[in-house]
This record gives C-alpha cells, sequence and structure tokens, in this order.
C-alpha cells in the first residue's frame, strides 16, 4: 500500500492526541485542518468519518478514527518506533489503553455534564463509579512508571492526554500520582513537538 500519512484534525480538538501519536512515530504526514460546523460535516469528510468527527488518519488505504485507535494502529504500523510492548507482554498495554478510552473517558463526560449514576444503576456502567475508577487508576500509577509497565508505549499518549484535559476541566483531582505521571509524559519531545505545532495552528485560526 502507499506509504502517505494523513492527519485530519483540528487543533482544539481530540486531534492533538493523535498528532502527539504522530510525532512519536516520526514518520512524515501531511495535515488537513477541518473547521467545526463546515468541512467537517462536508461530503467530502464524511467519507473519512462518517460521524463527522476529528482526529482520523489515512495511511495509504487505510482509515482509522477514534484516539485510541489511532494510537495502537500507527503503533502496529511503525514497529520500528518501540511504541508498544513485544505482544506476548501487552497484557498491561491494551488494559490501560482501553480502560483509558472506555471507563475513564465515559465517566469523565459523565461528571463534566453533570449527570449522576443511581446507586442501583452502577452495574450498567462500565465505570462503576467515578471514585472508584480514579481509585483504579491512581492505584496503577502509583506502582509503575508507565501504562505498559517499565516502558513507554501508545497508551501512555492516550491516558496522558486525557488526565491532563479532565484535570484542566477539574473533573478528575490533581492528585500526586496524576500529576506527575502526566508531567513527565508531556516533557517529552514528541509532545513538545506536537504543542508547538497545534499552538500555533490554534492562533492562526482564531486571528482569522
Amino acid at each position: 500500500m502507499s506509504d502517505d500519512l494523513i492527519l485530519f484534525t483540528h487543533p482544539m480538538s481530540r486531534g492533538r492526541i493523535a498528532r502527539w501519536m504522530l510525532e512519536e512515530v516520526g514518520q512524515p504526514y501531511d495535515t488537513e485542518i477541518l473547521e467545526f460546523g463546515t468541512t467537517i460535516k462536508s461530503p467530502e469528510y464524511q467519507r473519512i468519518n462518517p460521524m463527522g468527527k476529528v482526529p482520523a488518519i489515512k495511511h495509504g488505504d487505510v482509515v482509522v478514527t477514534e484516539a485510541a485507535a489511532i494510537c495502537a494502529y500507527m503503533a502496529d504500523a511503525f514497529p520500528e518506533a518501540g511504541l508498544a510492548p513485544a505482544p506476548a507482554d501487552r497484557g498491561s498495554y491494551y488494559r490501560w489503553l482501553l480502560f483509558t478510552a472506555g471507563p475513564l473517558e465515559q465517566s469523565c463526560v459523565t461528571v463534566a455534564l453533570g449527570f449522576e449514576v443511581p446507586e442501583d444503576g452502577e452495574g450498567l456502567v462500565g465505570y462503576g463509579t467515578h471514585g472508584r475508577m480514579l481509585e483504579t487508576l491512581e492505584g496503577m500509577l502509583s506502582t509503575q512508571e508507565y501504562a505498559a509497565g517499565d516502558q513507554f508505549s501508545a497508551a501512555d499518549v492516550y491516558l496522558a492526554a486525557q488526565l491532563q484535559w479532565n484535570m484542566m476541566m477539574t473533573v478528575i483531582d490533581e492528585r500526586d500520582a496524576f500529576v506527575d505521571y502526566s508531567r513527565r509524559m508531556h516533557a517529552r519531545a514528541a509532545c513538545q513537538r506536537a504543542e508547538e505545532i497545534d499552538n500555533e495552528l490554534a492562533a492562526k485560526l482564531q486571528a482569522s
């Protein structure tokens, strides 16, 4: 297949997660900026993502949407970047990547929107309670350096991005384990490059 790699994004969106992952991979890529309410809902882009959301990537003929899936796909598509453990060692990697995409994000969105899960409904939601979800995550980050154990991986890109955003939105408490982990991950050179690119794009869009 073609090696052409395209990121469809907006600088003030979850597309920042995908860009960070692309910068970690270190492969050349093109960027298509979509505008909320206009080009993001266009027939052309809906052929890429019928949901009309970003991010999405196109790698040759392969289209991947959803930030967690993009992180996992990129790690597998470019194994030389070392962003996923060996298949036999991926238990913790898969667990925390999907914990973030499932219980963590669902719980945080629920809290941000002001919804309360009744006690007799806790069994119906994947995270049980927001407090239990946070305690579970805190327990992991208090005992291992990275989501995959002792190796930085694509799971850390996704988890650190979600943690930073939700702490900024005051949906997640700034517990020591969360703050320390987020700071370490966001200090990576690839993350700094990605943030500089998206911050510059966001400033240009606001000025136009």
